[in-house]
């Protein structure tokens, strides 16, 4: 390695690790690359002869940034851990830092109950749990004996478990609530159709969509039932940002997107996405039937 290129040849080899470890920590692609660049600053003051084991490194770095970060948040008390919004990473980008967040991506549940936690608990947690390094590595980084740092991370441990045993019983409620909508449209079973339907519901599509036949917007459970009676026949359940919706793939390409929020049990609201420059930015999984 080249003493005049060493610094970005470091980040060529670990910069995508990096960043995942910093999302995870933080809970927003903005700050976690703000961590990122830090981390490439002390990696230039450090010189190559101060760094004998790069991985190691440039991990025990970031996470005392991210740790910094984290503190820094709660000290200021600007806002509830709460009342952060962590930012789901669900857009495709040519920027091969983020395709690696996408395809590792953390749902939006867990990314909240780890903003709950306290910082030394959500950094011994993420090291450990999600990228495996051992507890005396983890010691060091939070200030603790490596049994303490066992103990943060078993006790965050507990907390997201309960988060993502939640999260799958309401993804099976949606699922539920979804598939009967479906089975209803296809079927034309308009008294189901209305049982899973919220009285208000609302119904939007995009420009495109409305230019494939659709109505740009409708309001009330007997008009949506109506417009879906018989219809959907070629659907199919997919999950979109930790939600349960229905994709329409004749012959295998993706035409429209029904993006649904449900309250209770039932469909609140149907969004109708066509636009192919939307579709493409949209990060979703099919579900088996």
């Amino acid at each position: 390695m080249g003493e005049k290129n060493w610094p970005a040849e470091l980040f060529e080899t670990h910069g995508s690790r990096l960043l995942a470890v910093a999302y995870r920590m933080l809970g927003s692609a903005g700050d976690a690359e703000d961590a990122v660049q830090e981390t490439w600053l002390r990696l230039n003051r450090a010189g190559p002869g101060g760094v004998e084991n790069p991985g190691g490194w440039l991990t025990t770095v970031i996470a005392r940034v991210c740790l910094d970060m984290l503190r820094a948040r709660k000290s200021r008390r600007e806002e509830p851990m709460d009342a952060r919004v962590p930012e789901p990473v669900t857009e495709r980008r040519d920027d091969p830092d983020h395709d690696l967040l996408l395809a590792d991506s953390v749902g939006v549940a867990l990314l909240v109950v780890l903003g709950r936690l306290a910082p030394a608990e959500r950094v011994a947690f993420v090291l450990h749990d999600m990228f495996d390094l051992p507890f005396d590595q983890i010691a060091a980084i939070v200030g603790r004996s490596p049994e303490a740092a066992r103990q943060l991370a078993s006790r965050a441990r507990r907390r997201v478990r309960g988060v993502q045993a939640a999260e799958d019983v309401d993804r099976a409620r949606q699922r539920a609530i979804v598939d009967a909508f479906l089975a209803a449209a296809r079927a034309g079973d308009f008294a189901a159709l209305l049982a899973v339907l919220d009285p208000d519901v609302a119904f939007r599509a995009d420009p495109v969509a409305v230019r494939m036949g659709g109505a740009p917007e409708i309001h009330g459970a007997e008009a949506v039932a109506k417009t879906f009676k018989r219809r959907a026949q070629g659907a199919r359940p997919i999950l979109v940002d930790g939600a349960v919706g229905l994709l329409v793939a004749p012959g295998g390409r993706l035409r429209v997107l029904l993006r649904m929020t449900i309250r209770g049990d039932r469909i609140a609201r149907i969004e109708a996405i066509a636009d192919p420059e939307r579709l493409g930015r949209i990060g979703l999984t099919v579900l088996g039937d």
